[in-house]
């Protein structure tokens, strides 16, 4: 037999290595969690009652083993998952503090990401950060609330919000698999195995309850009478000028439309998308904060729906079109591009999304190029349950440029004007690298369209 030669490549070590030990065990947690469903249903199964019925000793054996697996601390310790009974069972271990082998391993793999977060941000690993975390594990919800607020009272608000982003959504998915609450468990599983999150982690609200109060066909009235807005808007064809706009246009509900001609004499568009706006959770703009929620995890929303109406009214079809958004900006501007009739109709060559949740949002045309861009303390990237330090990776070809913002102050390290100073000023290569992607589009701005975007 010829002996296989080893592996030449190095064990990874550092961040790679808690990485990849993070990823086994939320794989691990997965199959675990299977196995304890289909345990349950086997247990709870019909087939099971009548053989025992029939053979009481071998049904009552084979029941007892199943029992013995679901329970025992050398089996799934406490693996019931699935069905009305299998559900009923796995609340009331939670009940009784037994989490079982699944959520060990998940807990356990959560422990390891935010161990390699602190290894590029230490400060996790110092001050009542620690304090923080360690209530988190030992499940006592009251004194991490307590602790948060003592950092608040001590830094504000703002700044604790910022210190806790690197981990924020791997946090929040540890405490809602420990905690008494079943309804926000199953975001937590999906964070803790690189699965899409349909639901928020802390109470467990899904997205669905969002979408509900986020309907509406979608308007967009164009503006063409604010020439001060005109004014303070640039036409340069860098991206640090567009997300510079984004700023001038404010979260107010308004996006803007750039034609560009380029070197080649050919008419290309630039579409640039504003965040969620302040005032009331719900309100008639597509841009509040339950369009927030529901542009996170929907694709079809109001906010889409009035963009797309924007471009179908001066961008032709068959044109070339880059999308930048900030924000839930971003979020929209990625469900465009999502969408099988808007780029059959235009060609998305480009979504550069600015502090934005969009690691599970998938372009309809596999070309086009998805360009994210994140400061690590802005903790609106995270969102989506993956932070910039996730140890999944992104799809292939997509660009993620991440930093250290020298404030960690939030919301002011989210301000779309914040990044376009670090783009400008810290990051210039991943700036000189993106206006490179994006060479076509710069040329002189021939039009300007501004809209403002309605639910209805």
């Amino acid at each position: 037999m010829t002996p296989t030669a080893p592996d030449a490549s190095p064990p990874p070590t550092g961040t790679a290595a808690l990485h990849a030990a993070s990823r086994l065990l939320g794989t691990a947690a997965a199959d675990t969690r299977r196995a304890g469903r289909d345990a349950t249903a086997a247990l709870c199964s019909a087939e099971l009652l009548a053989a025992t019925l029939r053979h009481p000793r071998t049904g009552l054996t084979a029941a007892r083993a199943l029992l013995h697996t679901l329970t025992h601390r050398r089996g799934l310790g406490h693996g019931f998952a699935g069905g009305r009974r299998g559900t009923a069972a796995e609340y009331a271990g939670l009940l009784l503090n037994r989490t079982g082998l699944a959520r060990d391993l998940a807990v356990t793999g959560l422990r390891l990401r935010i161990e390699a977060a602190a290894l590029r941000h230490p400060e996790l690993l110092h001050g009542p950060l620690v304090r923080l975390i360690g209530a988190i594990e030992g499940d006592r919800q009251a004194e991490a609330v307590k602790i948060f607020r003592e950092m608040s009272a001590a830094d504000g608000t703002s700044y604790s919000l910022s210190s806790v982003a690197p981990v924020f959504a791997d946090l929040l998915a540890w405490n809602a698999l420990i905690d008494e609450n079943p309804f926000n468990d199953r975001s937590a599983w999906a964070i803790a195995t690189g699965e899409v999150p349909d639901a928020e982690p802390l109470l467990g609200i899904p997205i669905s309850f969002w979408a509900f109060f986020d309907r509406g066909a979608g308007r967009a009235e164009l503006l063409t009478e604010d020439t001060d807005l005109l004014a303070r808007l640039g036409t340069g064809g860098s991206v640090t000028q567009w997300v510079r706009n984004i700023a001038g246009l404010g979260n107010v509900g308004r996006i803007m439309i750039h034609t560009v001609t380029g070197a080649d004499g050919t008419d290309r568009y630039v579409l640039q998308m504003s965040g969620m706006g302040g005032g009331a959770p719900r309100n008639d703009s597509p841009m509040d904060l339950v369009g927030g929620f529901t542009n996170v995890g929907r694709t079809d929303t109001p906010y889409t729906r009035a963009a797309r109406k924007a471009v179908a009214a001066c961008v032709p079809a068959g044109a070339r079109l880059a999308i930048v958004g900030h924000s839930q900006g971003g979020a929209a501007a990625m469900n465009l591009a999502s969408i099988p009739e808007f780029t059959d109709t235009y060609e998305v060559t480009h979504v550069v999304a600015v502090g934005s949740p969009i690691d599970y949002k998938k372009p309809a045309d596999p070309r086009t190029q998805v360009i994210s861009l994140v400061n690590e303390h802005d903790i609106v990237p995270a969102l989506d349950g993956r932070s910039a330090v996730s140890p999944y990776q992104l799809p292939d070809g997509w660009l993620e440029f991440t930093w250290l913002d020298t404030s960690h102050a939030f919301p002011l390290c989210h301000a779309a004007e914040r990044y376009a100073e670090n783009l400008d000023h810290q990051v210039p290569e991943a700036r000189d690298r993106i206006d490179a992607l994006l060479a076509h589009y710069r040329g002189p701005v021939t039009e300007t369209f501004v809209f403002r975007l309605y639910d209805r």
